[in-house]
């Protein structure tokens, strides 16, 4: 019961990334910091399934940085109150 939905994200990239391998590290980038972060409105983002569009970067006046807005769908994971969830425990953090 995980859907599939369509996220936006923007990508802030620094000037040293600019080159032949721009488009591979935007998607890197996005992995990085989407893939395992929760949102209250979409819950869990489990995995980045395919990136839909890298728009057109943006540059930063004064700083040289670049802001590209990149349209991706994600499986997601937001359990509801009461909701019962069957899990197997891969790994306990000492509290």
């Amino acid at each position: 019961r995980c859907p599939q939905i369509s996220l936006e994200h923007e990508i802030l990239l620094h000037p040293r990334y600019f080159g032949p391998n721009l488009l591979n590290t935007v998607k890197q980038k996005l992995f990085t910091e989407v893939e395992g972060t929760c949102t209250g409105k979409y819950g869990f983002v489990i995995a980045v399934t395919t990136i839909d569009n890298i728009g057109a970067g943006v540059i930063q006046p004064g700083r040289g940085f670049v802001l590209y807005p990149v349209r991706y769908k994600a499986i997601v994971f937001r359990p509801f109150k009461g909701e019962v969830v069957d899990a197997v425990v891969t790994q306990v953090n000492k509290v």
